[in-house]
This record gives C-alpha cells, sequence and structure tokens, in this order.
C-alpha cells in the first residue's frame, strides 16, 4: 500500500497534446495527481469542474494537478478540449493503468482507475493519499486537507 513518507513512483506518460510528462521532471514542484476513473464519465466531468473552481486553493499552496486516467490521449484531448480544462491530462492507456496500478488507484475488475489523490512534494515524497468510493466525487475540503499535509513536519 502507498503510504505518507514513501517515495512516489515515478512514471512516463503522454499528456493530452502528447507531450511526455514523468515525475522525474517534476521534481522540485509540489504535485496533486488526480486519478479519474473515466473521461466524459458524469462524476468525472464535475470532478474535473470543480477542481478547476478550486485552482485558487492549489495556486495558494503552490500546488501543480495532474489528472491520470486509463482513457487514450486521443479521448483525454477531446474531454480537456470540450472541458476547458487549464490541467494537463495524462494517459495511462497502455499498458493499461500501469501507473495507476502503481499507486494503487487501479480497480483491476472494472480495468478503471479509482477516485485516489496523491498529493507529492518537492522531493518525491508522498505527503497525503486518500480516495472515495466510485460513486462519490472527492470534495474540495479533503483536497484542502492533503494540501495542509505539505506544511506539516515529516
Amino acid at each position: 500500500m502507498l503510504s505518507v513518507g514513501d517515495a512516489a513512483p515515478d512514471f512516463d506518460l503522454v499528456d493530452q497534446h502528447g507531450r511526455s510528462a514523468t515525475l522525474a521532471q517534476m521534481l522540485g514542484r509540489r504535485i496533486m495527481l488526480v486519478f479519474l476513473p473515466l473521461a466524459f464519465s458524469g462524476i468525472c466531468a464535475n470532478e474535473l469542474q470543480q477542481l478547476a473552481d478550486d485552482r485558487p486553493l492549489f495556486v495558494t499552496a503552490g500546488t501543480e494537478v495532474i489528472v491520470i486516467s486509463v482513457d487514450s490521449m486521443f479521448t483525454l484531448r477531446a474531454w480537456g478540449d470540450e472541458a476547458d480544462t487549464p490541467y494537463r491530462l495524462l494517459s495511462d492507456f497502455w499498458p493499461h493503468g500501469r501507473v495507476a496500478e502503481r499507486y494503487q488507484a487501479f480497480d483491476s475488475a472494472t480495468g478503471r482507475a479509482t477516485r485516489t489523490s496523491v498529493a507529492i512534494d518537492e522531493n518525491g515524497t508522498v505527503r497525503a493519499v486518500f480516495s472515495a468510493a466510485p460513486d462519490r466525487a472527492r470534495t474540495t475540503a479533503m483536497y484542502a486537507r492533503a494540501l495542509a499535509m505539505f506544511d506539516e513536519r515529516a
């Protein structure tokens, strides 16, 4: 199980524009990885909109939000354009769900990511992990609590 204090697993994915994204490239910044089950689904669309609405919370905390789903880069491009999201959407399409598995955020029974979020500090250390049930969105309060963990002593 991924726990607070663990080194976050590196990954190498592409975003909705085909650009490479690795955790190693992001070291030196605070990151909030947000795993979403499926693009264009109702709860995921609502969560993506809520993340956009909560952008000031993340900016104040100096944290970059990175969304990951098992959808293809092309699906994520269409979804990102439709949603007009300010965030990078990373495709964990192939090998299917490999990064989600590394983060214990993959449901092998459904072949989708779980609703898991992981706060990673500038050194690549996990500072918070939280999840919501498949039929429930994560809340602003959950993110606020996780962001507060960046300022807690390890």
